[in-house]
């Protein structure tokens, strides 16, 4: 039996997405309030999926939840972004490399194949499509690791930073399915080395889109 906080509310989903946009173009700034009362009546609904949806923005750092005082933008989302993005790229070139040192370990199969679907999705124009598909390749690839410890890490890391995959995606959508197809080549042809440094490579580039798009929190 699935846990409550697992199940998809689409009211939640859909404040929280108008929400994390709002506060990415810059609309909602950071230190802003965000009252439930007033997000509710704009959406319709009772404060319950409000709450719900800010819960979950507080676990993606958006959103800073106080006592007594409700909800604000958080005031330090850019710079926390932008660590976390630091701290991704370091696992991942260790998933990438034990992945290799695995040869893609028990997950060789579902390697190759979300990369396939991958490419389908981003020739296809398919983009609703591309970034759950994103964060099935880099789950995967910390499964392949066969290291436990560092797949909860990572997996905790990525939610914090899963937002960052649509940024730009329609232009980066092709480049970023090359660097996927690589990475898993070098897995599963047992690189480490070069599994290693493809992913640093292909993670720094979603870094460096980040801080171009949002300089004032590069710093």
């Amino acid at each position: 039996m699935n846990a409550p906080s697992r199940r998809r509310d689409p009211r939640r989903d859909v404040i929280a997405d108008e929400l994390r946009q709002g506060i990415i173009s810059g609309r909602l700034r950071p230190g802003d309030r965000l009252v439930e009362d007033v997000v509710a009546e704009e959406h319709g609904v009772s404060r319950v999926p409000v709450r719900e949806a800010l819960r979950r923005l507080e676990s993606e750092g958006f959103v800073t939840l106080t006592p007594y005082r409700g909800a604000s933008v958080s005031e330090t989302l850019l710079q926390d972004s932008i660590e976390q993005m630091q701290i991704r790229r370091g696992l991942e070139v260790l998933a990438a490399q034990l992945a290799a040192e695995a040869r893609g370990g028990d997950v060789r199969q579902e390697l190759m194949e979300v990369v396939e679907r991958s490419r389908d999705a981003g020739q296809e124009h398919r983009l609703d499509d591309v970034p759950s598909l994103m964060m099935e390749f880099h789950v995967l690839v910390a499964q392949a690791s066969g290291n436990r410890q560092l797949q909860v890490l990572l997996d905790r890391v990525l939610q914090r930073i899963s937002w960052g995959f649509v940024l730009d995606l329609e232009e980066r959508v092709e480049a970023s399915w090359t660097d996927h197809a690589v990475i898993a080549a070098a897995i599963l042809n047992g690189s480490p080395v070069q599994a290693g440094l493809l992913m640093g490579e292909h993670a720094g580039k979603d870094e460096a889109v980040y801080r171009q798009k949002y300089p004032e929190g590069a710093t």
